[in-house]
């Protein structure tokens, strides 16, 4: 990526998207920061110009389309064309589904989901007749594997999920060069467990293992678990080229591992898998951290 690449971001007021803004900046982009705090936009477009960045913020509730809309006008006017579309706004609610209002689901959907949506229409339109851009939805381990107390939520990342899915097809049927993905956080030390409105009665907090700008181990597992478990999902044998780096990969993973996966029994060693990888990637870790042959050979997946 150049100086010249033009970003937005929705959500970028705190969190992973402030924390996405900051990084874009570095590079020297031009960042578009969307949201609804001011405050919180006023910071971030600081720190994106102390970083070497153009920063524009722009107000917007991302569950008005037609705000949504408007906010990619003034973009392309006062930045250029928009090269990446960030896709992380989001809100929630921590409570028994029992408790929850019809007007809460409706709020945590319009401004989850089809922000994603609206998002992603006021993206398509700019990018597809130029035949270039990215797309990135910012998903969640809770797209694949629901927990409970956030049903509004999990459902919809479960959304965006099918919808990305949906798009990516399109996109690949019509030899399209706009791109789209969809990035499946883990659990974030993120400002959103005191901002969500909460009927728990204590204090909300992630689902371990939690990840933060201190956990730098995590932060060195991380890629390299996302970047293999993209690999096993795909369902193909990766390039030759790509083998010896997949290979390196599997065995920091499972150097990584605590030694309870290694000496415990075939039923407790898939309890701690799908507990330290479950949440990464669902399923596709927990699998592979509990073969034996992958743990002694990881040629047995990128041989």
């Amino acid at each position: 990526m150049n100086g010249l690449t033009t970003v937005a971001i929705t959500g970028a007021s705190a969190g992973v998207g402030r924390a996405t803004a900051r990084k874009f900046a570095r590079s020297g982009a031009r960042v578009a920061l969307l949201a609804r705090g001011r405050d919180g936009l006023e910071a971030a477009r600081k720190e994106v110009e102390e970083l070497g960045g153009k920063a524009l913020v722009v107000l917007v509730d991302v569950a008005n389309a037609d705000q949504v809309e408007a906010a990619a006008v003034q973009i392309e006017a006062e930045l250029g064309k928009i090269d990446i579309w960030i896709n992380n706004a989001m809100v929630s609610v921590f409570s028994p589904i029992k408790e929850m209002t019809p007007e809460e689901f409706r709020r945590v959907t319009e401004v989850t989901f089809l922000g994603c949506v609206y998002g992603t229409l006021a993206a398509l339109k700019r990018m597809l007749p130029r035949d270039r851009g990215t797309i990135v939805q910012v998903g969640s381990a809770l797209a694949h594997r629901s927990i409970p107390l956030q049903s509004a939520y999990c459902a919809a990342k479960h959304a965006m999920q099918g919808f990305t899915e949906s798009l990516r097809c399109e996109l690949i049927h019509d030899k399209s060069n706009v791109r789209v993905t969809m990035v499946q956080l883990p659990a974030l030390n993120t400002p959103q467990f005191g901002w969500v409105k909460s009927r728990l009665p204590r204090k909300a907090k992630p689902v371990p293992p939690i990840f933060s700008r201190k956990s730098r181990r995590k932060q060195f597992i991380l890629p390299r678990i996302i970047r293999v478990a993209s690999f096993m999902s795909a369902g193909r044998r990766p390039e030759r080229s790509s083998r010896t780096k997949l290979r390196r990969d599997c065995s920091i993973i499972f150097s990584h591992a605590p030694a309870t996966i290694h000496s415990s029994t075939t039923e407790r060693r898939i309890q701690i898998a799908r507990t330290i990888y479950g949440n990464l990637c669902p399923g596709i870790m927990a699998h592979m951290a509990i073969s034996t042959r992958a743990r002694r050979n990881p040629a047995h997946f990128f041989g």
